[in-house]
């Protein structure tokens, strides 16, 4: 039963926010945070299939301009699995860290390049969350902007270790415009390969955006759905703080 419970874990959390990648969205994109500048969030993803709802309650995530062009990045999460009419589970199992490097500065006639790659690291023995083996992500995505109208995506492959598991590709598309300073509403559309030997590839979309009350405090947020997969229900909501 318990693996049962994992597997659908997982699946909801790369059909809500692959990697935590991109917040509110899936896909990312190459723009590191400035030089000397912090990124904090609180947030939590959340989805439902199967009977079961699974998520983040919340998770944490920092992002810190250590050179230009160069971000770190650590996110740690505090899990839940909650199958209706049972016991919800809470636990930490996996560490996230990554360093997005932008290779291409954005002009008017190109769009800025880069790569963000992410490590998990099995971090706490639980295997209500995590199978215990690494995983590696190496993306590269682009992104171009037009005044108040900006679009990111592109595609990686994550190594995926473990006994059943299967190497696969993510690939994904995001349009957004800013309506003001205050807010900027967006959506995506992504794609995956098959994350098991047994599973299947799937697909889906996240519309969402961010609220700005001031520049330091954002309040970002999505709701989405797959194509596939059982037609499994994903939300992210967020606080971010920027330095």
């Amino acid at each position: 039963m318990k693996k049962r419970y994992f597997v659908i874990f997982s699946l909801l959390l790369i059909n809500t926010q692959v990697n935590f990648a991109g917040p509110p969205f899936d896909t990312d994109d190459p723009e590191p945070v400035e030089f000397k500048h912090w990124e904090y969030y609180i947030s939590s993803i959340n989805g439902y299939q199967s009977g079961t709802w699974s998520g983040t309650a919340p998770h944490f995530e920092i992002n810190y301009g250590v050179i230009p062009n160069v971000q770190i990045h650590l996110l740690l999460p505090i899990n839940y699995n909650f199958p209706v009419h049972q016991r919800a589970d809470f636990g930490y199992a996996d560490t996230e860290f990554g360093i997005k490097f932008r290779l291409v500065q954005e002009t008017d006639n190109t769009p800025q390049i880069g790569t963000f790659p992410i490590v998990e690291i099995p971090t706490v023995k639980n295997s209500e969350f995590s199978d215990g083996k690494t995983k590696i992500f190496l993306p590269v995505w682009l992104q171009k902007s037009w005044g108040k109208f900006t679009t990111y995506g592109g595609a990686g492959y994550w190594f995926n270790t473990g006994t059943g598991n299967k190497n696969w590709i993510f690939s994904g598309w995001e349009l957004q415009y800013d309506f003001s300073s205050i807010v900027m509403i967006g959506g995506e559309l992504y794609y995956h390969t098959a994350v098991e030997k047994s599973g299947k590839a799937g697909a889906g979309f996240n519309l969402g955006g961010s609220i700005n009350p001031t520049e330091k405090f954002h309040f970002i947020f999505s709701l989405g759905r797959t194509f596939t997969n059982d037609n499994a229900y994903t939300s992210y909501l967020g606080l971010l703080w920027t330095i």
